[in-house]
């Protein structure tokens, strides 16, 4: 049920410029998230999955409240944490809340493209703090064309996994998710994300 994976950044272009550096493909622009003062760019993964490169918009005015995946507080590009598309989101979220689990409730969201076309999905609020990320939030694209089906360029996906001081809380509430993610024990709570670049593996965590 992969949707995507969140490569957080505090400066967008640079984060979009070094990504490119690295794996020999340039990320598409998605475009802007109004009123939250971000932009984003994306990389297909195969298998109708995605890279979404996000950080602050320059277009934009800094926004009254924080941005999200805590963008206002980095210093450096990371893999904040990740989302799913299961078949039918509000189900999901009943039975992850029978399980002990309570993803919250779904909010509209909505983002313009460059060529000013806008996209519309709901999505239930990313938490970094829970987990650290390792835990997807959720999402349903209902009538939006997913970016996958958009014609990105793509970068093969070779390997997704995570790390956790405490591994059973996380995987206690991924299986109440239905969310398969191998999570291994670690000194430090994160994700790590292998691509297959033209030039070789690219590590990004």
């Amino acid at each position: 049920m992969l949707d995507h994976i969140v490569f957080a950044a505090p400066d967008l272009a640079a984060a979009a410029a070094q990504f490119t550096e690295l794996t020999g493909v340039s990320p598409t622009p998605g475009g802007s998230h109004a009123g939250i003062g971000t932009a984003n760019y994306l990389i297909g993964l195969g298998e109708d999955a995605y890279l979404e490169i996000i950080g602050p918009d320059p277009a934009q005015p800094t926004p009254p409240h924080p941005r999200p995946f805590g963008i206002d507080e980095l210093t450096a590009t990371r893999v904040v944490t990740w989302a799913i598309h299961p078949a039918d989101l509000d189900h999901c979220i009943e039975v992850a809340r029978a399980r002990g689990y309570d993803p919250g409730s779904p909010q509209a969201m909505s983002r313009s493209t460059p060529d000013g076309e806008v996209l519309h999905w709901r999505l239930t609020p990313p938490n970094p703090t829970i987990g650290h990320g390792l835990v997807p939030f959720l999402i349903d694209w209902g009538g939006t064309l997913p970016p996958p089906s958009r014609g990105l360029p793509v970068i093969p996906l070779a390997s997704f996994e995570a790390s956790h001081p405490a591994p059973d809380s996380v995987r206690a509430a991924l299986a109440a998710l239905g969310a398969d993610l191998a999570v291994r024990a670690g000194n430090r709570a994160g994700l790590t994300v292998v691509l297959n670049g033209r030039h070789g593996a690219v590590v990004l965590t």
